[in-house]
């Protein structure tokens, strides 16, 4: 394992490893065989000493043999604070041998949110998506693997990897199948917790093959005793080498290193020697072993122990002010006795002249026997040596973090710059980590608001919960005034519409409000306390709606405030139901020459996405489908572009998903809402993202006449009650009704209807296209109940023709057919077939013909719902279609 040991003891590792060597060999040549190769993923366990590295290193001999490219990364158990260390091992030396140019090349449209979390690249203003990071590192491997085929990747002590490594560690395992890339990750068997092993095991569920190592025997413990001292070590003395080592393969070989440095005879009479010399090799014996070496050389491993990586001579002597005579002795002597070494030759990430402990188990050993106090203080001269060379205050964070509070203001704005830095990059958890830090200092009373404010934001993505309770402290103290605070409070909503406290967001922005004075901050704070009950599904605040009309009827549109409640209205009037030429007309004022305004883009957050997918609903719902087509693919290109990749990502496919399946292009809608759907998985289950990407997979896969289908998605995403505080499109009920009953469960279909009938109740009225339970429910009842039936048909016809659009009034003629026979079907279909042939929603078009060729007995309006459903990609209405004319031929002969 050192340059010092003998041959046969540096093999140590590899005894009883012949199956584990034969895998590791078979899956470089399974990656060598030629493209296309899928990729593959090989994971060693075992406790500290049992040869993981050795195997790496073994892997690493036979890749190099083969031609292969191989990139190394270590964790370190004082770097796992650092955000992005082992990635940034694993790509760095690639990617600074490039030009920048040549770098962004070969990332592409990554380069921007990869690149600063690489540390090739300054990071951009804006706070980075931690999810979007993720999938930006994972395009740049995917880029690189194709540029530097066959290529190795090797993770040694991964559980030691920083938290956003092993995150993008577990994403890149499971899209492996189609590239070729071989990935070998050495980890303890313990030591790991939280979310380390999370994403660990995450990345064990992806791989071929995880190794479990294990002790070596008494026989291979004999066998490699006698190959590192001589064929004449008795029995006796082989046995007690593996009683006192257990068998770990390192302890044996450090064991056997210190039986040749003191020439024991390897004879039984010598084994009592054994165990002292055993316990010189870790632990307490290590550190008096350590100590036996002098004053200036323990003083010296201890720096290099802090440090931990960038082990360098001078970087030492800095750290504990050493003469530059003195610091290279102390190396030397550190290496003679096998604590510290150079770095294996093959390793691309360690500088000339830099030097890395022999094996973790010492480094551990070495940063723990610092007296605390001086560990401390050593971590804060790191910490000013890092800033002095320029490395910015995020390198110097992970010592910060581990000096005493002292209420130094200085160092709470090292943090406070720090985590700024960390966000930058898409870190959040090591910006929290930070800021969490600057509060035990703790902050002047000045500061000590806005420290809790940014805190809320840097936890805002990943723990909403934590977020408020840090942003309602903050608004207690003082510190925080003007725009600040209502940033805070607005910030406050919506991590409490996040954490399903909607009730307590609304009346959080409702209370700011009041105590400010007319102007624009109480007029914004009105609109968000709008916006939050715009979104509420349960139940409206009586006389609201009058209320939001009013104030609307005062706006211009002249600044953000007036157009955010130009959109509620118009979202408010379409949800209930009002004249639709009015709903645009609102939504139209909210618009600057027809776009949207600055500082209300997508991906500005002063408002939130919440607000512009309501707008985008409304015109969905209009029919006005071109601009919400057009507002969503904007949505959809500004989040990729940006690298927003996770929630707001879900939330524009799903959207744009809705205004396909209103258009009537099902097939398209399918594949965005499966997108959608993904990626709200791995947000998380019970947002209302997740709701918004089921609910409408399972409506599209019904309008596809794929029911089974349909039915499998609801089942495996929980689509059933109990549903979400917030409204969600399309509605919930009304989807989950209309599968119910497509199942067969029609008695429970009703149900769903009829509560969807009663929430509409609630909230005062609704739009019969958002919510079309009045229809489905009507047809459900035709045969159980026709006079209850008749009155839904005739409450749909008044609602459609006060809503007034083309394929409102077209779906309630459709509902009004399916209840009549003869001439008064025939009638009613061919007046929906007018309307829907005006209406932009396809689907419902080819539905309307196809229903009316089957009433008339129309062989050419059947092939023209048929050619339209075919269009719509929608299966089940070309089959009812085909059936129709089938049947019409057997009865009156073949029609062209």
């Amino acid at each position: 394992m050192t340059q010092e040991r003998p041959t046969a003891a540096a093999s140590a590792p590899l005894w009883e490893r012949d199956e584990e060597v034969a895998a590791l060999r078979q899956a470089v040549e399974a990656l060598c065989v030629g493209r296309p190769s899928s990729g593959a993923l090989l994971m060693l366990r075992g406790d500290a000493g049992f040869g993981k590295t050795a195997l790496l290193g073994t892997v690493r001999a036979i890749a190099e043999e083969r031609g292969c490219t191989v990139w190394s990364a270590r964790g370190g158990e004082t770097l796992r604070s650092v955000p992005f260390n082992v990635v940034r091992q694993l790509l760095q030396p690639a990617l600074v041998s490039l030009l920048p140019e040549e770098a962004r090349d070969y990332l592409g449209d990554w380069f921007d949110l990869a690149g600063p979390a690489l540390g090739i690249t300054e990071p951009g203003e804006r706070q980075a998506d931690p999810e979007g990071v993720r999938d930006g590192l994972v395009a740049a491997v995917r880029r690189l693997a194709e540029r530097e085929y066959p290529l190795v990747l090797l993770i040694d002590d991964a559980h030691w990897a920083d938290q956003e490594t092993l995150g993008w560690l577990a994403a890149f395992a499971e899209r492996l199948d189609d590239l070729a890339v071989l990935v070998v990750v050495a980890r303890r068997s313990d030591e790991v917790g939280g979310d380390s092993a999370r994403h660990l095991d995450a990345v064990a569920e992806h791989s071929g093959r995880v190794t479990d190592l294990s002790a070596l025997t008494p026989t291979a413990t004999a066998g490699l005793t006698r190959a590192t001292l001589g064929e004449h070590a008795d029995s006796a003395f082989c046995r007690e080498v593996w009683a006192v080592t257990a068998g770990n393969p390192y302890d044996t070989v450090e064991l056997l290193a210190k039986v040749q440095d003191s020439q024991i005879e390897p004879v039984e009479g010598s084994a009592g020697e054994l165990r002292d010399l055993n316990r010189s090799a870790r632990g307490g014996g290590l550190v008096t072993r350590l100590e036996g070496l002098g004053v200036e050389a323990t003083r010296f491993a201890w720096a290099a122990a802090i440090l931990g990586t960038g082990i360098s001579v001078d970087l030492v002597a800095r750290l504990v002010t050493m003469s530059p005579d003195e610091a290279p002795r102390c190396a030397e002597r550190l290496r003679a006795a096998r604590i510290l070494t150079e770095p294996d030759g093959a390793s691309a990430r360690a500088a000339v002249g830099e030097l890395e402990f022999v094996h973790p188990l010492i480094a551990s050993a070495v940063y723990h026997s610092i007296p605390d106090a001086l560990r401390t203080a050593m971590h804060g001269i790191a910490a000013r040596l890092l800033t002095d060379s320029g490395h910015g205050a995020a390198a110097a964070s992970r010592h910060l973090l581990q000096v005493h509070p002292d209420d130094d203001a200085e160092l709470v704005e090292q943090l406070r710059e720090a985590a700024r830095e960390h966000l930058a990059v898409g870190a959040p958890d090591a910006a929290r980590r930070c800021l969490e830090r600057a509060l035990e200092e703790p902050p002047r009373p000045e500061v000590h608001a806005a420290v809790l404010y940014e805190l809320g934001c840097a936890t805002y993505l990943t723990a909403p919960a934590t977020t408020i309770g840090h942003l309602r402290t903050a608004l207690t103290m003082r510190g925080l005034d003007g725009d600040e605070r209502v940033d805070a409070v607005v910030r406050l909503s919506q991590a409490l519409l996040h954490n399903d406290q909607l009730e307590q967001a609304i009346r959080t922005v409702a209370a700011e409000a009041a105590r400010q004075p007319e102007g624009p901050a109480r007029m914004r704070l009105r609109a968000v306390q709008y916006m939050w009950e715009g979104i509420y599904g349960e139940a409206a605040t009586p006389g609201r709606a009058e209320r939001l009309a009013a104030l609307a009827r005062t706006c211009t549109g002249r600044d953000n405030s007036e157009r955010a409640l130009l959109i509620l209205r118009g979202f408010d009037a379409m949800n209930h139901g009002e004249n639709a030429e009015e709903v645009v007309e609102l939504c139209d004022r909210a618009l600057v020459n027809g776009r949207l305004a600055p500082g209300l883009g997508w991906t500005d957050t002063e408002w939130g996405i919440e607000l512009l997918m309501m707008l985008g609903s409304s015109y969905a719902y209009a029919d006005r489908l071109d601009r919400a087509e057009s507002l969503f693919a904007e949505a959809l290109r500004a989040y990729t572009s940006a690298g927003w990749s996770g929630g707001h990502l879900a939330l524009a496919n799903a959207f744009l998903g809705l205004a396909h399946r209103r258009r009537g292009r099902l097939k398209d809608a399918e594949e965005v809402l499966r997108e959608s759907l993904r990626i709200a998985e791995r947000v998380g289950r019970g947002l209302s993202l997740y709701w918004s990407a089921t609910c409408g997979l399972v409506d599209t896969l019904l309008a596809r006449g794929h029911v089974a289908e349909a039915w499998s998605i609801a089942e495996q995403y929980g689509f059933a009650p109990p549903y979400p505080s917030t409204i969600v499109l399309p509605d919930t009920r009304s989807v989950r009704g209309r599968l119910l009953i497509a199942v067969g469960r029609t008695e429970e279909g009703v149900d769903e209807l009829e509560a969807a009938e009663k929430a509409a109740a609630a909230r005062g009225g609704h739009n019969p296209v958002l919510a079309p339970w009045t229809v489905d429910l009507a047809v459900s009842l035709a045969t159980q109940d026709p006079v209850r039936a008749a009155r839904l048909a005739s409450d749909a016809r008044r609602q459609a023709e006060r809503f007034g659009t083309d394929t409102a009034i077209g779906e309630a003629l459709r509902c009004a057919a399916a209840l009549e026979t003869g001439r008064r079907k025939v009638a009613l279909t061919a007046q929906a077939v007018t309307y829907l042939e005006a209406s932009p929603c396809q689907y419902e078009h080819a539905a309307a013909r196809i229903e009316h060729g089957s009433a008339a007995r129309s062989a050419a309006e059947l092939h023209r719902g048929l050619t339209l459903a075919r269009s719509c990609g929608a299966d089940g209405l070309v089959q009812r279609a085909e059936l129709a004319l089938e049947k019409l031929n057997r009865a009156t002969g073949p029609t062209p």
